[in-house]
């Protein structure tokens, strides 16, 4: 297995002077979700692309090696981000691989336990300041003016170049581009991403749909939002870094950038698990939340079972287990003997 800058150097902003700090990043899973296609009557293939299976459990890998390995070419000593949670949990994975340093900035309550707890593990230095993403983002940015830190959140461009990768995979998985791509959307890099991704990679290429928690949707909105909401914590941003690219990216594919729900989020995050056995963070959920609001509202009507439809599930599940549990039944207590147990389990 390689590393998505072994796979895909030349496509990359790597010399022979670059040391390459690499995880196995990349060659995720593109799975075709049968059940999903069925239960909600999608009139088009669908296929996700499973991010969780990455090494710290989220897409922000493949843009980390990339960061984190033209910031050792640079002789960084220290790497600094602003996180929800997957970027520092990532950023930390990769710097301890290269020696470094990482700082991380969080919002005070507002990142899933299971990410934190990756950066803490990693000796990542953690602060959390009494504000939002935004507010953390323009701290690290005013730190990285003052100190001489590399900044690794995704306004980093070879983050991007790194992230691009996921499009290439998709179509060296399908044989071509689909004809639609589906994704969530918080701070914008990833959908940045894909877009330059596609385009490198094919002539032929997909209309983008993007979707935003309806608490935190600045970029449908079209002003920041001060206080964003939402239970999927990785796309609560009320003021996307890459915003004006991300509406780029949605122009020239003549795509989408809209809202979902938490009911919605909700209700896709459950189906995704149980119909296809993939356990995803809620804002991975955002992206099929999305395909069933756009299907109801006649969006794919002149989709045929030979149109296809990639979307992307950015991280694993168990980066917010709490969720999880929130959303599941408490298990009932048996005693312990064979008739107690088959009548609680209805067999």
């Amino acid at each position: 297995m390689k590393g998505v800058i072994a796979r895909y150097r030349k496509f990359l902003p790597i010399t022979d002077e670059t040391p390459i700090v690499s995880l196995q990043e990349g060659d995720t899973p593109l799975l075709r979700a049968y059940n999903l296609e069925k239960k909600f009557n999608f009139p088009f293939q669908l296929y996700l692309k499973y991010e969780g299976t990455n090494p710290t459990g989220s897409f922000k890998d493949r843009g980390m090696t990339v960061a984190i390995s033209k910031a050792v070419e640079k002789k960084a000593k220290f790497v600094i981000c602003a996180s929800t949670g997957n970027t520092s949990a990532s950023a930390s994975a990769y710097a301890v691989r290269a020696g470094l340093i990482s700082l991380v900035v969080i919002p005070e309550g507002a990142i899933a336990l299971g990410k934190l707890s990756q950066a803490l593990l990693h000796g990542a230095r953690v602060v959390a300041v009494k504000g939002n993403f935004d507010d953390a983002l323009k701290i690290v940015r005013q730190i990285c003016e003052k100190f001489p830190v590399e900044l690794v959140n995704s306004i980093n461009p070879n983050r991007i170049e790194g992230q691009k990768t996921a499009a290439f995979e998709i179509i060296d998985a399908l044989g071509r581009a689909p004809d639609y791509h589906a994704m969530p959307v918080g701070n914008a890099g990833n959908i940045t991403a894909y877009w330059k991704g596609f385009k490198e990679y094919s002539v032929v290429r997909p209309v983008l749909l993007g979707f935003q928690a309806e608490g935190a949707a600045p970029i449908v909105k079209g002003k920041p939002i001060k206080n964003p909401q939402t239970i999927a914590t990785a796309i609560k941003i009320g003021n996307p870094a890459s915003w004006k690219k991300a509406e780029a990216a949605r122009d020239e594919s003549g795509g989408v950038i809209d809202t979902v729900t938490d009911e919605e989020i909700l209700i896709s995050y459950k189906a995704i698990a149980q119909c296809e056995g993939l356990f995803v963070e809620p804002a991975s959920a955002a992206t099929v939340a999305g395909l069933i609001k756009y299907t109801k509202k006649g969006f794919f009507k002149d989709a045929t079972k030979e149109t296809i439809v990639t979307g992307t599930l950015t991280g694993h599940g168990l980066k917010d287990p709490d969720r999880a549990i929130a959303e599941s039944q408490k298990p009932p207590v048996a005693e312990p003997t064979l008739e107690d147990v088959v009548e609680k389990l209805k067999i």
